[in-house]
């Protein structure tokens, strides 16, 4: 009897939680939309200019949609992925948007090494391996660098970036497969880092590496929004194709093989024609001229077939009456 009541109240906490689930997931779903025409409205009005205020974003988002700060974090990251820098009323980095700028991890810093799957040549695997070599710096030293940065020391600049070389290395890997090549993307965070070494403030409290963050990852995103593609695409969709990327990953972690337009359109609250229209505007376009195999001999080009050509039969039976015709006008 006793087994039967603890079951029983276990059920409940069970049906509890996912009512409580479903109602979350709900009320989600209820705010997504209007928020995600203001949000779409928002990146369409600031991405010429690159920028917004973060008091802009509060007023117009956070509090009207109640975000909690998580919510406030994504969709920070957001806007920053399209493109558009989170800036104060001076035109500086926000300290909230530095703030909120997700930390690269000790472990993250430690590996230098070409993502999975990511082809490196000799002379990159060179430069991650002498970047490695290279020791991180504490809060003291930043400052000391600091310092004599500011009294015009260029080595102390140097110094600077080039111990936080593989804090680029870090964050570029998360943006590997938005379009861009690795060393693209370490080449564009390396031009936001030296933009941190000129305008880091020590006084303002932040570790050069938080501050740093914000600047490399603007300096990536930016790049991925304007360069990636070769067939443009309008800004207001960067980010709904960003998003959809986002959960197709996951999806593919949870379920354990590649999700079905179906179960994208359900996760995001969107029809399955939408999704498909969205994975086909997100299509790279593949060169002709790709190498095919590993002598790099061949290209995608000579094994596609011309629709337009003469099949060979077709080919010599016209060749032959062409030498018929020839014969004949020549008698």
């Amino acid at each position: 009897m006793a087994n039967k009541k603890t079951n029983s109240v276990k059920v409940e906490k069970k049906a509890t939680k996912k009512s409580t689930k479903t109602t979350k997931a709900a009320t989600a779903k209820k705010a997504q939309k209007p928020y995600k025409k203001v949000f779409d409205q928002i990146v369409k009005d600031n991405k010429p200019i690159g920028h917004i205020t973060y008091d802009e974003l509060q007023e117009k988002i956070e509090k009207p949609y109640s975000l909690d700060k998580k919510d406030m974090e994504e969709l920070l990251e957001s806007i920053e992925d399209s493109g558009i820098s989170v800036v104060d009323d001076n035109g500086d980095p926000d300290p909230r948007a530095i703030d909120a700028a997700k930390k690269v991890t000790k472990k993250e810093l430690s590996d230098v090494s070409a993502p999975t799957g990511v082809k490196i040549n000799d002379p990159v695997r060179m430069y991650l391996k002498e970047i490695g070599r290279v020791s991180l710096l504490s809060a003291d030293e930043e400052i000391n660098l600091a310092k004599r940065i500011e009294a015009g020391d260029e080595e102390a600049k140097q110094e600077l970036a080039e111990a936080n070389l593989r804090l680029v290395v870090s964050i570029a890997k998360r943006y590997v497969g938005r379009g861009m090549q690795f060393l693209d993307l370490i080449q564009e965070g390396n031009m936001g880092l030296m933009k941190a070494v000129e305008k880091f403030d020590y006084r303002k409290g932040f570790k050069f590496s938080t501050y740093a963050t914000w600047w490399i990852r603007q300096a990536i995103t930016r790049a991925i929004a304007d360069q990636a593609r070769t067939i443009r695409i309008p800004v207001h969709m960067v980010e709904t194709i960003n998003k959809l990327i986002r959960i197709q990953r996951q999806l593919l972690q949870d379920l354990g093989r590649e999700p079905l337009p179906e179960e994208i359109g359900a996760e995001m609250d969107m029809p399955t024609e939408k999704v498909r229209e969205i994975l086909k505007i997100a299509q790279e376009p593949v060169s002709l001229e790709t190498p095919i195999g590993e002598e790099d001999d061949s290209h995608l080009g000579d094994f596609i077939e011309d629709q337009d050509a003469t099949s060979p039969a077709d080919h010599a039976a016209y060749e032959l009456l062409k030498e018929q015709l020839e014969s004949v006008l020549d008698r």
